[in-house]
Formats: C-alpha cells, structure tokens, sequence
C-alpha cells in the first residue's frame, strides 16, 4: 500500500551519486520532489545540479562512462534499474535545455516530430493547438505554422520547445536552465508559464538566477561544491527546504551567504 506521503511524490533520489569514469562528480543526494510542484536546483557552478537534473531521465546514460549510484524512485520504480526503458522514462520525464533547440523545421513539424515517434493515434491539429496555447505560443504563432521554427524569437524558440516536450504528454518537465539566453521580457513570460504548467506536471529547474529561483520555485535545493585532491570538484547538496525557508531562513550559513549573493 501506498502512503499518503509517496502519493504525493513524484520522484525521490535517495542516496545518488553520479561519476565520469572512476572521477566522483556528485556524492550522496537525497532529493523529493513533490507532485505539481515547482523544485529549482540552485548553486555555483560546477556543484552537479545539471548532473542530478540529467538524472531523472537517464541522459546521463548518453555520457561515455558516466555512472549513477543510489536510487531514484519514479512511479513506484527505480529508473536506474536496466529494465527501465530510458526511450520511454523521456517521454514520461521530458527536458527543456539551456538553449532553445528548435528542429530545423516547421513549427507544426516541430511539435508533430515527438508526437509521431510515439505514436500518436488522434487529431494531430488538435494536439498542435492545445501544445502551443498550452506553451502561452498559440496566439503568437496560429498563422504561421507553415513557417520554421528557427524564425521565432529567443523567447519564442523556448516556448516552441516547451510545447514539443508537452505534445508528448509527460507527467514531469526537467528545464536547464530555460531562460539564461533569454531577455527580461521572455524570461517574464516563461515565468508565468511555469505558474501554469505546475497545475498539470511536476517542474524541477535549474537556474542561477536567485531571484527567478525565489519567484517561481515552491522548494529549493542548494548545492555546494569542493575542490579535490585531484584538483576537480565534488558536488554535493548542502540544504533542501521550502522556497521561502532557504531566502528567508535556511539552516546553513553557507545556503545563506550564497542565496545573499555573498559568493557564487
């Protein structure tokens, strides 16, 4: 039987740890993201926040020697167990990277690609439509749908890419940090999106942007990072709470020094 509390989860990382060949990237993360709501992974650079992100739809299985350890736990499975289905866990755990990656064709074609692959029986019209209003893009881009994706603005492209990664109809979206090649006004916009998109799927996010990470984000991880002997870094997470206890309150003075702008 399932508990109330693992109902409300949709994924939980217990114990991961993640390597490149026999280097430690990231040790002993202990994660729970709850179900339609925003996470953000926060910290500086090089501390494995995009490295856990990958995690939760095995795109670190594309890395030549890349090894995750530990469990995460995603619909009542751990995902790291061969026997998952990593084609089919990204259709379930989409992702949205760092810089709008449109396909070199229509934006029609664009949302129609992922929709085919997997086989989509119904109205493909109707799938294009309620993907790009459900990606805030369908009033900016009905008349065109004929035209390349790559003909949209910055914000735009990013936009398209959310409504690829929704036509495909995930229950989780992993977004790398969506809006670092964005401007003010495109960020605002993918903001409010992720307000929205929260009502219907699970976001996790990885941003740099403190201010974004306190504007949208419902809990924050903070992760830190040490040198090794080797002269590499190790990542790890220092402190995982809700938004406002991490900005407001947070257990660690290194969590405080950091969401203050002190370092990073």
């Amino acid at each position: 039987m399932v508990s109330n509390t693992a109902a409300k989860l949709t994924l939980k990382a217990e114990n991961v740890s993640v390597y490149y060949g026999p280097t430690l990237a990231v040790r002993e993360v202990y994660l729970d993201i709850p179900r339609n709501q925003i996470v953000a992974l926060v910290g500086p650079s090089g501390c494995g926040k995009s490295t856990i992100l990958r995690c939760f739809n095995r795109l670190n299985d594309l890395i030549p020697g890349a090894r995750v350890e530990g469990q995460i736990h995603f619909d009542g499975r751990d995902i790291c167990d061969p026997r998952v289905d990593p084609v089919e866990l990204r259709r379930r755990v989409g992702m949205v990277f760092q810089k709008p990656n449109p396909f070199p064709k229509s934006i029609y074609e664009n949302i129609a690609f992922g929709a085919r692959i997997n086989g989509y029986q119904g109205d493909m019209d109707e799938l294009i439509e309620r993907s790009l209003k459900g990606a805030a893009l369908w009033d900016e881009v009905k008349d065109k749908l004929k035209e390349s994706g790559l003909s949209l603005s910055g914000g735009q492209q990013q936009r398209l890419c959310i409504a690829r990664a929704i036509a495909i109809e995930p229950e989780v979206i992993l977004m790398d940090e969506p809006c670092s090649a964005l401007d003010p006004i495109s960020t605002h916009k993918i903001e409010e999106l992720m307000h929205d998109l929260k009502k219907r799927y699970t976001l996790v996010i990885v941003t740099h942007n403190m201010q974004q990470a306190s504007r949208v984000s419902d809990r924050t991880a903070f992760f830190n990072a040490k040198e090794t002997a080797q002269g590499g870094k190790l990542g790890y997470l220092v402190e995982y709470d809700s938004t406002q206890r991490i900005f407001s309150d947070p257990k660690e003075e290194t969590t405080r020094d950091y969401v203050s702008g002190r370092f990073g």
